[in-house]
Parts: structure tokens; sequence; C-alpha cells
């Protein structure tokens, strides 16, 4: 085969209905573990830096934007295992972001951003929009990687051509929203 290997085509099967039933629930499972955890703050003994995490999760979020960036060159060059291997270790450095991500909101809580006039305002919009793509792209990043994973080539390609700018997104304004936090830490 050359460097540019196609791969098959394989119809979207009759497991795909329980495996969409299970991101579903697994989605849904996060999604209000960081709602009810948000709430919830642990007292520390104030003999380190709570928000150790939160630099934890830009170095996070910008590795995880050159894998995506990665992935995205390894697919259009057709290096079909690299790709896999590339968006499998995106994958697993954004469950260790939300491990990460969790227990920052735990110890820390929330900051306020101190920033005034129009600093603020990008800010909102940025964490806003960061925030909501988040929430809301999990299930279908699952469902993407389900369908690559499955052999469901077609299917996968076309889902992902609309989900990688969502998560190139949030994960680049993950790092821009921690810089323009963290002064205010």
């Amino acid at each position: 085969m050359n460097a540019r290997e196609a791969y098959p085509a394989k119809a979207i099967s009759v497991a795909e209905k329980p495996a969409k039933r299970w991101i579903w629930i697994l989605s849904s499972v996060v999604f209000f573990a960081v709602v009810v955890l948000n709430r919830v703050q642990v007292p520390t003994s104030g003999t380190w830096d709570i928000h150790v995490f939160a630099k934890i999760n830009a170095v996070i979020n910008s590795l995880v934007s050159l894998l995506l960036l990665r992935g995205l060159f390894t697919a259009k060059a057709g290096r079909w295992k690299a790709h896999k291997n590339t968006m499998l270790a995106a994958m697993v450095l954004s469950v260790l972001f939300l491990v990460s991500y969790i227990l920052h909101h735990l110890f820390a809580g929330d900051t306020r951003f101190g920033g005034e006039g129009a600093i603020k305002v990008i800010y909102y919009l940025i964490l806003f929009t960061h925030i909501i793509l988040a929430g809301g792209s999990l299930p279908f990043i699952l469902l993407t990687a389900y369908r690559g994973l499955s052999a469901h080539y077609p299917a996968h390609r076309k889902m992902a051509k609309r989900l990688w700018p969502v998560w190139f997104y949030v994960s680049v304004t993950g790092v821009v929203v921690y810089l323009l936090i963290s002064p205010y830490y």
C-alpha cells in the first residue's frame, strides 16, 4: 500500500445504538459531576499552591491543541495509525485535564476576573463560548472516536470534519482563559 492508504468503508452497525446510549450516559455523568463538584470546595492547609492544577490544565490544553493539529495533518496525509495514536493521546490528555480541572475547582473554588472594560467583555465572551462548547462536545467526541475505532470511517470522517474545529477551539480557548484569569489567582 502507498503512504496514503485508503480505508475501507463499513456500514454503521446495530452495535452503535447501545454504544450511543453509553456515550450519552457517560457524558451526562461527567457533566453533572463537573457541575456538582464545581459547587464544593475542600479546605487546604495553605502550604501549597492550590492553583497548580490550573497551570497543569493550561499545559494539558496546549498539548491537546498540538495533538489535534497533528491528528488533522496525519489524517490528511492518510497516515491512519499515526492519526489513531495521536487522537487517542489527545483523548487521554483530555481525561487527565478533566481530573485536574475538578481538583482545581475542589481546592481553589472560583476566581473572579479582575479586568475592566473591553478585556472583561472579551474574557467573558471567550469563557462563555468555551464552557458551552466544552460541555456540549464530549458526547460527540466520544461518538466520533467510537466510529473511528469501530471502522465506521465515512461516518467518523463526516463527524470529525465538523467536530475538530470545536474541540480545537475549546483546547485553545482553555489556554487563553487561563492566561487571562491567572493574574487574579
